[in-house]
């Protein structure tokens, strides 16, 4: 058995930052454990490689929620990062750190540190902006965000449009107020996805005090009760030599995650005792949040064949067209191969009521059926928009005492009447985004939801069809004080010593927009309240 410090479960973008900020101090050995395999494949580093990457067991733990009434019964692929780096390796790239709003509302909840003046200083701290530092951004911090390398002609219209409709243009979102529509900034470098592996992992490699495993599959915490109550002492991890056991002597750090995160712990006896019963788990600590409050963006797909213009349908459709976008990339790093799945963002209100942005467009210069099919033979975009604050809650469960079964992945979308509303309010502002005079000449023809569907129910049973992840699931651990909480404010788990999760499961609500910059955040804010508690010692 051998020891460390801080045992890291997961090499995500989470636990990529805290290898980073924790073996910075020689003083102290890190163990980072990741289940997937080294960042090596191809298709990591080229933008578009996303296509490859998701839904590919290579590189993704290939989850399958359960069927959900919110979605007319369907069940859907939720693509977690099982890779180095792990959703920042196969992710959109979108750097978005949602709006002050979001932040101040998780103090409120009386979470001390979180408000918007706490945490910008944590996202300048990592971040290596294009344009510079300013009041908004740092420069000469790991993460490197960049603007987009290849312009559509069709967006900038559809920026005229939103213009038109009341969204106005703006030069960026990422300095609290997100109103408005503009180019997603990305975390790329000259045309490169920059992982948290590539940005965080990869200048720390070659400290010796940070030991990196991966194929390391974690079975179980490693939990000691005491006449001071329970604490973590450590993991038991399958690897491909055999079962391992490691012992951290000041802290076990969970970042696998918003699914894998709470799946752990229940794994090893921590969470709702009538769950850990139900499947023979003994029950180490009471902690009935453990796997709650689980909630995701859900992008509802329209789409709209599009004229008298080229979308990348058109660019892709031939083989010359392949090629030549492959030859642009690799001379220039420029053209459609360095785009995210959406490049263009707008964000509004969908009724006056609304304290701030509540809606989200990413609008994408393609169509297609749906993710990994082939794109259209037409030309067209797809405009997807998603409720930021839904109120609709699911769960991660285990469905059995096996740490290799996938847990059950339950979203419970468009539950609310609320999301019902937002749904339908949302696909009413994108036909008067595509109805304005800027896109006229494009001649947009609605092909979904279709022009037929005009009721309020029609537009709720299209939103349940139409309705897909965009990958940001949140919660399951969530950060509070309540009985549904799951760690403090410092990210200690209620009840057991030694014991944090830091990654996206620990946000109270999710954040308006993407979650990977967030969750860098979290795990630098994490990361100084380990140092901060270990500082005398």
């Amino acid at each position: 058995m051998q020891n460390f410090d801080y045992i890291i479960v997961g090499a995500g973008t989470a636990g990529c930052v805290l290898a980073n900020r924790l073996s910075a101090d020689p003083q102290k050995r890190v163990l980072l454990l990741e289940a997937g395999k080294r960042d090596n494949y191809f298709w990591i580093d080229i933008p578009v490689g996303y296509l490859y990457t998701i839904g590919n067991p290579r590189t993704d733990w290939c989850f399958t929620t359960e069927p959900d009434p919110g979605l007319n019964g369907r069940s859907i692929g939720y693509a977690r990062g099982k890779v180095i780096g792990g959703c920042s390796s196969i992710n959109a790239m979108i750097y978005m750190r949602g709006q002050a709003s979001d932040y101040d509302h998780w103090a409120q909840l009386g979470n001390r540190g979180w408000g918007w003046d706490d945490v910008l200083p944590l996202f300048k701290r990592s971040e290596d902006y294009q344009h510079g530092a300013d009041r908004f951004h740092g420069a000469g911090g790991e993460l490197r965000v960049e603007e987009r390398r290849v312009n559509w002609e069709i967006l900038d219209a559809w920026r005229e449009a939103a213009a038109e409709c009341g969204i106005p243009k703006i030069s960026e979102f990422n300095t609290g107020d997100n109103f408005g529509n503009a180019y997603f900034q990305m975390n790329q470098r000259s045309g490169r996805r920059w992982s948290a592996a590539r940005a965080f992992l990869d200048p720390a490699q070659q400290r010796p005090n940070l030991t990196v495993v991966t194929e390391a599959h974690t079975l179980a915490l490693t939990l000691e009760h005491g006449s001071s109550g329970i604490r973590a002492a450590g993991v038991q991890v399958q690897t491909p030599s055999g079962r391992q056991q490691w012992q951290a002597e000041r802290e076990v750090i969970l970042a696998a995650g918003s699914i894998g995160s709470p799946h752990l712990l229940q794994l090893s006896g921590i969470g709702a005792p009538e769950l850990l019963q139900q499947h023979g788990i003994a029950v180490q600590h009471p902690l009935p949040g453990v796997g709650g409050n689980l909630h995701d963006h859900l992008q509802i797909r329209t789409i709209y064949q599009v004229s008298n213009t080229v979308t990348l349908n058109q660019r892709a459709r031939t083989l010359w067209g392949k090629m030549s976008m492959g030859l642009e990339y690799f001379t220039r790093r420029t053209g459609p191969l360095t785009m995210p799945p959406s490049q263009l963002g707008a964000f509004a209100r969908s009724d006056p009521d609304q304290p701030s942005a509540n809606i989200e467009w990413h609008v994408q210069p393609l169509s297609l059926e749906k993710f990994g099919e082939p794109l259209h033979s037409y030309n067209a975009i797809t405009p997807s928009v998603c409720n930021l604050r839904p109120s609709s809650r699911g769960h991660v469960r285990l469905k059995s005492a096996d740490p290799f079964d996938d847990p059950e992945i339950r979203l419970n979308y468009l539950s609310s009447d609320t999301d019902l509303q937002v749904a339908v309010a949302s696909l009413k502002f994108t036909r008067r985004i595509m109805q304005a005079r800027a896109l006229t000449r494009f001649e947009p023809r609605e092909l979904k939801p279709g022009p037929e569907v005009t009721s309020e129910q029609q537009l709720q049973d299209a939103a349940r069809d139409l309705g897909t992840t965009i990958f940001h699931p949140v919660g399951t651990c969530k950060m509070g004080s309540d009985t549904q909480a799951v760690v403090n404010d410092r990210l200690q788990v209620h009840g057991v010593a030694n014991l944090r999760v830091i990654d996206a499961s620990i946000m109270p609500q999710i954040t308006s927009g993407n979650t990977n910059a967030p969750t860098v955040m979290i795990a630098e804010r994490g990361a100084d309240c380990i140092k901060q508690d270990h500082r005398h010692n």
